[in-house]
């Protein structure tokens, strides 16, 4: 089967990590994939290129333009499927297909944004996805919300698929030592923005004792978003002097041996879909503490290491909890995780169930 994989930009994104996730399943059951994108970036361009999986950039800053040029690609590219990620990619592709066409379209929506209800485009976006043979989200909350807004799309097309996680890479580290020289290291993957809620964490920090702060080392690895989150942070690290918990560090595509070394996983956000960092995290063996959002509540069974993200004194609650668990109680916690997420993110039953609906 020859499968085009759409997506906006090969950064360093959850839903692009999952599009190549993806994309190697694929490549791996002796299919023909490619990628078509309309942004130039340089992060899974590796991988792909070690997997033989090729790249198509049509870098049009014309919005118009870009749609005409990537329509005429797909439809001439003799594809049997193609397979799109993320809400202005999708209505690409569903605009490729009209007024017909002989390939499977699905379309994935990756989060779970309540934004999506007073935006008028990702409204807009979202009726076009009548025009897909099915929709899948990665969250339950995702495809209520897209059925909400389109009532006319009907269960037969709605599915929800879970992230991927190759366990051979995200695995427990059998030379990882508990607190190792007297800190406990949290580590964070995501983008630098306002919804991630660098600034709840820092005011939820500056709330724990003394001795948890000179435990505590917090090390966030994610890209400046385009906001004023990341500086305003800062800002209260210097005035709270936290400068020594808080260490930022661009993305990695190693993030896995970080996490492997890490004591725990944490993720603060206002907003999400299916965060790879908690499926991740619990793959390597860690506890993850989490917002209260979207699916989180069915992914975490350790209730307690959830949290308001509203709330600094809610986070702080849990920071604190998870830093006097003993090292025995942290490794069975990071153990049940791991078996857990092996039965709910398993990468090959995840690949096929994509390839059904692509077929």
């Amino acid at each position: 089967m020859k499968i085009l994989c759409v997506i906006d930009i090969l950064g360093s994104g959850g839903a692009q990590r999952q599009l190549v996730n993806l994309a190697i399943g694929f490549k791996k059951r002796g299919h023909a994939v490619s990628f078509l994108v309309y942004h130039h970036h340089d992060f899974y361009v590796d991988i792909l290129k070690q997997n033989n999986i090729p790249i198509h950039e049509i870098l049009e800053a014309n919005y118009l333009k870009r749609l005409i040029k990537m329509r005429k690609y797909i439809r001439k590219g003799n594809y049997n499927a193609v397979l799109s990620f993320l809400p202005a990619s999708n209505f690409i592709s569903e605009i490729s297909g009209l007024p017909n066409r002989k390939w499977k379209l699905v379309v994935g929506e990756r989060s779970a944004n309540p934004a999506i209800f007073k935006s008028i485009k990702l409204r807009l976006f979202s009726w076009f996805h009548l025009f897909a043979d099915h929709v899948v989200a990665n969250s339950h909350e995702n495809i209520r919300m897209i059925r909400k807004i389109n009532p006319l799309l009907s269960i037969r097309k709605s599915h929800v698929i879970y992230n991927t996680v190759n366990f051979d890479l995200w695995k427990p580290n059998e030379n990882y030592v508990p607190f190792k020289s007297g800190k406990f290291i949290l580590i964070i993957a995501a983008s630098h923005r306002t919804l991630k809620n660098l600034n709840g964490l820092v005011e939820a920090v500056n709330l724990l004792t003394n001795e948890e702060k000179e435990i505590l080392r917090i090390h966030w690895y994610g890209s400046d978003g385009n906001d004023k989150s990341k500086e305003q942070a800062k800002i209260k690290i210097k005035r709270y002097n936290l400068n020594h918990v808080f260490s930022f560090f661009e993305p990695t595509v190693l993030i896995h041996e970080k996490v492997q070394m890490a004591d725990a996983v944490g993720l603060f956000s206002h907003l999400e879909g299916l965060p790879n960092a908690v499926c991740e995290g619990m793959s390597a063996g860690k506890p993850v503490i989490a917002s209260n959002v979207s699916d989180i509540p069915l992914l975490i069974k350790n209730k307690e290491f959830i949290f308001n993200p509203n709330s600094p004194n809610d986070i702080a609650k849990t920071l604190s909890l998870l830093m006097n668990k003993s090292e025995q109680e942290l490794r069975k916690i990071g153990k049940e995780n791991r078996e857990y997420s092996m039965r709910l993110f398993n990468s090959n039953k995840i690949v096929d169930r994509y390839l059904r609906l692509l077929t």
